[in-house]
């Protein structure tokens, strides 16, 4: 067999191993969106009939409305903050050979490697201990936690690729060393720091455990849609808020990778 018939087998093999990847990986999300524009309460197929109507119940459900307010609440503040606390420390860790760097490293991936139930456990008595009940705000101390060390990690790798060179010649042309980070390196950090966002914030806005652990009366977006699912005649209205959130979910993933992918040239 000659080595182009091999090359074009390996290139059909590897075009059908992709499809029935993205299959396996994509047809549950796409069933949740046939399935919300079915007029009855059951998912079976054939549809009884194409209706829009559940998605127009989303916007009449006040309940689901304060939960998706509350979400959207947490996760802009953990991912500012997770954000904040990313940009900072990762350039500490990248631009300095501080004492331990390694071992500070690997501990700020840790809430990642923890089960999210022994993570949320151990939050709950931490925040009690200290006089932080079950609320919004414990919530969202439990995702700044959880959502850090990813934007640390893309914090980390934009500053190593970053061409260190503008930075030394911004110090010895007098600029001190503050006025070089905010002028010279966040500016061409910004589409990072943009991606970090909007990752932490997608992080946070779909986070469950932590969040029904701290959770108090106020309720996330997560915890109202496991509370909605004992009630089989609110399956169709759960769907339609499923699709919402998978393609609001797409088109902020699409938007965070394209910005990580993109490099300031100078």
């Amino acid at each position: 067999m000659s080595a182009a018939t091999l090359r074009k087998v390996g290139g059909q093999w590897l075009w059908g191993y992709t499809f029935l990847f993205a299959v396996l990986l994509y047809l549950p999300s796409a069933c949740i969106m046939l399935f919300s524009f079915n007029s009855g309460i059951h998912i079976k197929f054939p549809l009884d009939s194409f209706t829009v109507n559940w998605y127009r119940a989303l916007a009449a459900n006040d309940a689901l409305l304060e939960a998706a307010g509350n979400s959207f609440k947490v996760g802009l503040s953990a991912a500012a903050m997770a954000t904040a606390i990313g940009v900072v420390g990762a350039f500490g860790l990248v631009r300095y050979k501080l004492i331990g760097g390694k071992a500070i490293t690997g501990l700020s991936i840790m809430p990642l490697l923890i089960p999210s139930i022994i993570l949320g456990i151990a939050l709950l008595v931490l925040l009690r201990t200290i006089g932080i009940g079950n609320s919004l705000i414990a919530i969202t101390i439990g995702h700044v936690i959880f959502c850090t060390p990813l934007s640390v990690s893309i914090m980390m790798s934009r500053y190593v690729d970053l061409d260190r060179t503008l930075e030394e010649a911004a110090l010895d042309l007098g600029a001190r060393e503050i006025g070089t980070f905010l002028q010279i390196t966040l500016p061409l950090s910004a589409s990072a720091i943009v991606s970090a966002f909007i990752l932490c914030f997608l992080t946070s806005f779909d986070e469950f455990v932590i969040a029904f652990f701290l959770s108090g009366t106020k309720v996330t977006l997560p915890l109202y849609i496991w509370a909605q699912l004992r009630f089989p005649q609110r399956l169709p209205e759960i769907l339609a808020l499923g699709s919402c959130v998978l393609m609001g979910s797409l088109l902020l993933v699409i938007l965070g990778e394209v910005l990580r992918r993109q490099r300031t040239t100078v």
